[in-house]
């Protein structure tokens, strides 16, 4: 169980510039007590992160590309590849070959989001956050897991709209209301669709967060991301993941 103190200064050096206007915060009455201070901080820098907008045309063409992107890897690659996984996930293990768990979407609604089953079945799969020697991982499962292929069915929630290809990666029910009660700023993720990869996983911030550095990592590269989101930044984000993919799949061959 992660025990995070919020920082504030931490969370404002680099990365994350948010010019809060002058004129504006010298019009209202900053209160005195430390903690107050950093709540009416955090107020100013929720609003002013409410000011920025991306280009108008930025959310039509998100959504083309979310739909032509999608559709295009269903039929093209899922279409073969899927029966191949589920007979290898019917061969090792007992259970369905699709894991379907709740996760926190867009403005805090629920859905369900679609993944290879990875695990064997267990109690501890909506609350447990997997671990690099995780025991639940089956022995297909640790290469999809390693490939990303397991996530590969989300392309699906993308075609409902519960997602998008690029966005913050959705946290698991128990893992956002625990997360919004100790990191600043972590609900203004929820202001956009989640996505299939973001800025946090190019940053090779991936998987199990061990220490309380990553995860308020994690959610600064997402606020970075939504500060600066647009068609380029998207379509970098997706080249990097593609090549981080292709790596991670052929690297056992060229050992």
């Amino acid at each position: 169980m992660l025990h995070v103190i919020p920082n504030p200064i931490l969370l404002m050096k680099q990365e994350i510039l948010l010019d809060i206007p002058v004129a504006r915060a010298q019009s209202q009455v900053i209160p005195q007590t430390d903690m107050a201070s950093i709540r009416f901080m955090f107020n100013e820098m929720n609003r002013q992160f409410l000011d920025h907008q991306p280009a108008s045309y930025y959310y039509t063409i998100k959504r083309i590309m979310d739909l032509a992107i999608s559709a295009t890897f269903i039929l093209l690659v899922m279409s073969w590849l899927t029966p191949l996984i589920a007979l290898l996930i019917k061969l090792t293990s007992k259970g369905p070959v699709f894991f379907i768990q709740k996760r926190t979407g867009y403005m805090g609604v629920e859905f369900n989001c679609f993944k290879f089953r990875t695990m064997y079945l267990n109690d501890e799969a909506d609350i447990k956050q997997v671990s690099i020697n995780d025991e639940r991982i089956t022995k297909i499962g640790k290469f999809l897991r390693l490939t990303h292929l397991d996530e590969t069915p989300q392309f699906f929630n993308v075609i409902l709209g519960d997602m998008s290809v690029v966005g913050p990666r959705p946290h698991m029910l128990y893992h956002t209301r625990y997360y919004s009660e100790c990191i600043p700023y972590y609900n203004l993720r929820l202001e956009v669709h989640p996505g299939m990869t973001g800025m946090a996983q190019i940053k090779d911030y991936i998987g199990e967060i061990s220490v309380e550095r990553e995860l308020r990592k994690r959610i600064q590269w997402d606020i970075y991301y939504m500060k600066n989101r647009s068609v380029r930044l998207d379509i970098n984000i997706l080249l990097s993941t593609a090549g981080c993919v292709i790596r991670k799949i052929f690297k056992p061959f060229f050992k």
